[in-house]
């Protein structure tokens, strides 16, 4: 998966060019989700009950579920254990090193898990594991850019945006531990 700026991912276009931003708020086995895209593509999920949940909707954006049918279904599909791999146009906004964290964060292998310190290596800088923790802290679409796949050096899981219970529960459904659907 590559994500979109200039992180472009193959798919269907996310919403009718004529629009501006459009959201949508679904039922998740994780809880309530928020739903941002634009023309560009996805551009946040936002966890409804998370501990950094900030239910922004801008006056401007569009109530639109139509824009998300692709994205709707893959996130039923994944919930359901059916699907590993995300294929939907991202458009995240970052900086040129977040987007670099994020890009790496798309290659970790469904159902496996790797440092701060390891992504910090496949990105080309052993020392930067806290920056790198930083960016993965505000990655703005979780689940499908898949932060929840990065844990501490000692195995243990660290914060994630939805909160530690739902971490653990992608690691679970991707273990094949678990069935949230």
């Amino acid at each position: 998966m590559q994500i979109s700026s200039q992180l472009s991912v193959p798919g269907s276009q996310c919403c009718d060019t004529t629009r501006a931003t459009s959201y949508f708020q679904i039922e998740s086995p994780v809880g309530p989700l928020l739903l941002v895209a634009d023309d560009s593509g996805l551009r946040r999920i936002e966890f409804l009950n998370g501990k950094r949940a900030t239910r922004i909707v801008h006056p401007s954006w569009q109530h639109d579920a139509s824009c998300f049918k692709d994205c709707i279904a893959q996130l039923h599909a994944y919930f359901a254990g059916e699907l590993q791999s995300f294929q939907l146009p991202l458009a995240p906004e970052g900086t040129a090193f977040q987007q670099n964290v994020w890009r790496h964060l798309c290659e970790i292998p469904y159902g496996e898990t790797i440092s701060y310190g390891e992504l910090a290596r496949r990105i080309g800088n052993p020392n930067a594991s806290r920056a790198v923790g930083l960016a993965n802290g505000t990655n703005p679409i979780p689940i499908v850019i898949p932060c929840h796949r990065v844990i501490g050096s000692n195995g243990k899981l660290t914060g994630y945006g939805g909160g530690l219970p739902i971490k653990e529960k992608l690691l679970a459904l991707e273990r094949r531990q678990l069935k949230l659907l």
